[in-house]
């Protein structure tokens, strides 16, 4: 029979998504506007669920046409403007040229990274000892670097493992090119399904391990995360004030955070456990060892050239030496200029995993826009500021929590900390309650939201990047992969909190303080008694 008109349109209409989630966006489109004319303030919520709902449906659909649709409408209904939606894609124009050029950048340094981690795997057999360095690694890098480009950097990895046991399992050879997915066909491996799952299990373990890495060290610096630099700013707190003030916190939940890493793999809970199959640890050992008898001199001065852009990569974010998106395009510059890579359709690869995802946070930053004009937030802020001492802090932290599990926590810190500055002006609160809200906003913000990929960037960028699919990690997998981590962090920082041991410390601050001007004006008298 012909196919209808209608039948043609549902066909069309998101692809090869799930019927039911076709009508369910289509009606979405339909109620919002409905919803928006009775009370704007509960559509702008169910605007909020709604975008949540296709990101959870990723696999099924890529969330940038639902939730572009979604957005779009809400903007031409009056839930917001086009004016404010471009100030909010102006004001983390950082994150978004991270993201465009920092992940085409480690793709260009896949090599070297492939390499180190590849003798990782090969040589350390335990995997608890494996998914604790993957852990501490990316929690020592993120607190340097962006969690971005962190998970960039181990996706990047993951990525290498997978296209080398695929290549082998596809029967073909590895090849002397360093093209892990060419067609040079010889005698291989075969696996069998058990040995896929198992291997799949065990890239999405070390991928969430990495993951809560770069919350765990994310959290402790001011460059850690977007919002903690916009909370540095406000507060005028420098690198190492930063971090010091932030330790009575993070300093507790690094270390259970990592002993929570220990225990889920110690007793295999919560998806954990996957061990490596022999078939897969000799395919990779016999890869690196190829590798190793194959490497010419040109491949041996690419790694080089590779490792001399990596260290320039470090110490140009952790020096502030220029923004980090353009630090990215020097990384660009350098690896391919150095190691030979001139064709302009070679340089279009490194951006096709970044660009998708770019989009769908320009489309992220519309729903924040609505966030923004309907003031869904309002009324907790001004809850919270209700309560006096302690409780006002465990207060910001759980409301800070709650809400950066549902919504972008880089806009989350940022909407509390403006408000409590505002109040700090306005004489509500001392300058004391000021610091110690400051931390329990950073702290709130960056722990609790692993409980969702939405929560953290880093988290979402893995769940709709290329090997999410590859691997079986859903939305709905994370979310209960990072159920214990979840659990943890949340009430280690919520009990640092709430001790009081902030408090001491913040009085330890300010007595230095006072120190260091009492020392610098009777230097100052030295200085002028001896002229």
């Amino acid at each position: 029979m012909p196919v209808t008109m209608s039948q043609a349109f549902i066909d069309n209409f998101l692809g090869n998504s799930p019927k039911w989630f076709k009508i369910a966006i289509l009606l979405f489109l339909v109620i919002n506007p409905i919803i928006f004319y009775i009370n704007p303030f509960v559509a702008g919520w169910l605007l909020v669920v709604e975008f949540i709902f296709t990101l959870a449906m990723a696999l099924k659909c890529y969330p940038l046409q639902p939730g572009g649709l979604l957005a779009i409408e809400a903007v031409i209904i009056g839930m917001t403007s086009p004016s404010q939606v471009l100030h909010e894609i102006e004001a983390n124009l950082e994150v978004l040229l991270l993201l465009i050029f920092m992940v085409a950048g480690i793709y260009f340094m896949k090599q070297l990274l492939l390499f180190v981690f590849t003798k990782m795997i090969t040589k350390i057999r335990s995997k608890i000892v494996v998914s604790l360095m993957f852990c501490i690694a990316s929690a020592f890098l993120s607190a340097f670097l962006d969690a971005l480009t962190v998970i960039a950097v181990i996706i990047a990895v993951a990525v290498g493992f997978y296209s080398i046991y695929h290549k082998v399992a596809s029967g073909k050879t590895f090849s002397d090119d360093h093209d892990h997915t060419s067609d040079h066909h010889g005698e291989g491996h075969s696996l069998c399904q058990d040995e896929l799952e198992a291997f799949r299990g065990f890239l999405r373990n070390l991928l969430m391990h990495a993951g809560i890495g770069t919350a765990l060290g994310g959290v402790c610096t001011m460059v850690g995360e977007p919002q903690n630099l916009i909370i540095a700013a406000q507060a005028n707190w420098q690198f190492g004030e930063f971090a010091i003030r932030m330790s009575p916190v993070t300093v507790p939940v690094f270390f259970a955070g990592i002993a929570t890493c220990f225990l889920v793999e110690k007793f295999a809970i919560f998806g954990y456990g996957q061990q490596l199959p022999d078939a897969v640890h000799k395919i990779l050992v016999d890869y690196s060892t190829h590798e190793d008898a194959h490497r010419t001199n040109h491949d041996k001065i690419k790694l080089v050239i590779q490792a001399f852009v990596g260290v320039w990569l470090i110490a140009g974010l952790a020096l502030h030496l220029a923004s980090v998106g353009l630090i990215g395009l020097s990384v660009i510059i350098f690896t391919t200029a150095f190691n030979g890579v001139t064709n302009e359709h070679q340089l279009g690869k490194a951006f096709e995993e970044a660009l998708p995802f770019t989009a769908l946070l320009a489309v992220f930053f519309a729903v924040v826009a609505v966030i923004i004009d309907q003031q869904l937030f309002a009324p907790v802020i001004h809850w919270a500021l209700s309560y006096q001492g302690n409780t006002q802090l465990v207060i910001f932290y759980i409301a800070n929590g709650l809400l950066s599990m549902v919504s972008d926590n880089v806009f989350v810190g940022t909407v509390y900390i403006n408000e409590v500055k505002a109040a700090l002006l306005d004489g509500q609160i001392t300058r004391d309650q000021f610091d110690l809200l400051a931390v329990a906003i950073n702290t709130g913000t960056n722990l609790p939201s692993v409980a969702t990929p939405n929560g953290q960037a880093a988290f979402l960028f893995l769940l709709t990047s290329a090997i999410a699919p590859l691997i079986r990690l859903s939305y709905g997998r994370m979310v209960w992969m990072a159920l214990p981590y979840t659990i943890v962090l949340s009430i280690v920082g919520v009990l640092a909190i709430e001790t009081g041991y902030l408090s001491d410390m913040t009085q330890y601050f300010y007595d230095s303080h006072l120190l260091i001007h009492h020392s610098a004006a009777e230097a100052a008298k030295g200085v002028i008694g001896a002229h």
